[in-house]
Parts: structure tokens; C-alpha cells; sequence
């Protein structure tokens, strides 16, 4: 065998063993992974809330006086647009919603299951939450993955067959 036969030989047999740790699939592997993710306090050091209570008090600590005083006297909608691609990628990724956390797991309990719209869900009942109005989660919930699956459908749609092949059947 060639020394590049070897490498090969090398790299091909590292790459199945990693992925095929304790002989589970990718998904399964996720899943092992996500179950202790969704238990844990704290990921990378960072402390995860437990539910939207504990993230807004969070949020609180975190932000400052005169930024959170901005971000109440913006209407709702404005709010949310303006801070989903600043806030709501800092929720997404320090909260751990890719991999799942216990926040994320709390928030598709409520029954909203994309990170983005974990992350806007929190920033709109943190909007109600200064501003002292009712949270209404499960309709902000109900509001936001039925937007998504209104989006999905609408680019099914629109969408074109880039290539159609025709297989010949053997006799």
C-alpha cells in the first residue's frame, strides 16, 4: 500500500469512528447529546434560564438602563425586527437554542420549535413584559410557528423543479 493509501486508509477509518460513536447514528447522537443539554444550569459557563420568568430577570441584569428604556417605548413590531439579528442571535447562540438547553426545551413545550422563533417569542413577551401588558406566550407561540409554516408553504410553491430524471426500468 501507498503512503496515500495509508492516509487514506487513516482518515477514512478516524472519520467512521467519530462519527459513529457508541455505535449510534448522527440523530440518535443528537439526541443522547440534547437530553443532557436540557438539564444542564449552565453551557460553556453560561447560565441558561429555565423559562421565560427566569430569562427576562436575566435579561434584566444583562442589559443596560438606558438601552432597555429604548427598546420599551419602540412599538412591539419594530422591536423585534430592529433586535432579532443583534439580541436575538446572542439568545440563539449563548442560550444554546441550536443544541438545545433548557430554555429552548421550555420553549417547545409551549409549542415553538425554531431557534428564531424561540428568540423572537422571548424578545416579544420581554417587549410586554416592560411595558407591563399581558404576555398572551401561547398566542405570541401559535403567532410565530404558524408565520413559519405560512413562509414554507408560500416557497413550495414558488418553487421550480431544478432537474427531473426518468429511470429505466430493467427487464
Amino acid at each position: 500500500m501507498t503512503k496515500y493509501g495509508l492516509l487514506f486508509l487513516f482518515v477514512f477509518s478516524l472519520g467512521a469512528s467519530l462519527t459513529a460513536q457508541d455505535g449510534l447514528s448522527a440523530e440518535e447522537q443528537f439526541q443522547k447529546n440534547y437530553e443532557k443539554r436540557i438539564k444542564k444550569e449552565r453551557l460553556y459557563g453560561v447560565y441558561i434560564p429555565k423559562d421565560l420568568a427566569d430569562a427576562f430577570a436575566q435579561l434584566n441584569k444583562l442589559t443596560p438602563r438606558e438601552a432597555k428604556s429604548s427598546f420599551k417605548s419602540v412599538p412591539e413590531e419594530v422591536a423585534v425586527k430592529k433586535l432579532h439579528f443583534s439580541l436575538g442571535r446572542w439568545i440563539i447562540h449563548n442560550w444554546g437554542f441550536y443544541e438545545g438547553s433548557r430554555l429552548s426545551h421550555h420553549l417547545k413545550e409551549v409549542g415553538v420549535s425554531h431557534p428564531d422563533d424561540q428568540a423572537r417569542v422571548i424578545i416579544t413577551t420581554y417587549h410586554r413584559y416592560l411595558n407591563k401588558q399581558p404576555l398572551e406566550t401561547k398566542k405570541v407561540a401559535e403567532f410565530y410557528t404558524e408565520k413559519r409554516r405560512k413562509e414554507l408553504e408560500e416557497r413550495k410553491k414558488k418553487g421550480s423543479v431544478l432537474s427531473k430524471e426518468v429511470r429505466k426500468k430493467d427487464n
